[in-house]
């Protein structure tokens, strides 16, 4: 092959006919080539075949479920799904956000963004609803910090190092505003 670097240009320039450079390369030299030529010589041909999908069975498509609830589904699918889980109908300003998620198509991160705040969002909404039960929640055995003290304590006591650093840090901020405005 001819290469050359010119001082005009550093760029790589190469003077090589396409097909002479082809036939340079001998194909059982490269593992894999020529895999896809012949079906008898393919690796993955036995597992590539597709099975019969449930046999014997009474039906073209499952009986649809019926929607009691609020399901979203996405935009790129006409309607819902045969089956799908109701466990948890959106509410809340929790479900709001969904909704509006479900609004971009699942290739947008618009989408995707919005789904995490929405669960974060429900997790406060979760706290709210057992507070007005009656009911304190142990935040500590909820997170499982008991099992990360016992089985990971270096990362526990990183965890806490960063968070005190965060909130003293934010701390400090505040007080540093409040004596520069005088309060």
């Amino acid at each position: 092959m001819d290469t050359r670097v010119t001082e005009k240009s550093p760029t790589y320039i190469e003077n090589t006919d396409p097909v002479q450079r082809q036939k340079a390369h001998h194909r059982e030299d490269l593992p894999g080539w020529g895999a896809d030529v012949d079906p008898a010589n393919r690796p993955a041909v036995p597992k590539e075949r597709t099975p019969p999908r449930l046999p014997n069975v009474h039906w073209d498509q499952p009986e649809a479920q019926e929607a009691h609830v609020r399901v979203f589904h996405s935009t790129e699918r006409p309607g819902l799904t045969p089956v799908f889980g109701t466990s948890t109908p959106p509410s809340g300003l929790s479900g709001r956000m969904r909704e509006l998620a479900f609004r971009f198509s699942e290739n947008d991160v618009r989408h995707w963004l919005i789904l995490l705040a929405a669960d974060r969002v429900n997790v406060g909404e979760g706290l709210l609803d057992d507070l007005a039960h009656g009911h304190v929640p142990n935040i500590f055995a909820e997170m499982g910090w008991r099992s990360e003290w016992r089985y990971n304590r270096a990362g526990f006591i990183k965890k806490a190092l960063v968070a005190g650093a965060v909130v003293g840090t934010a701390v400090y901020l505040m007080r540093q505003r409040r004596k520069r405005e005088g309060i």
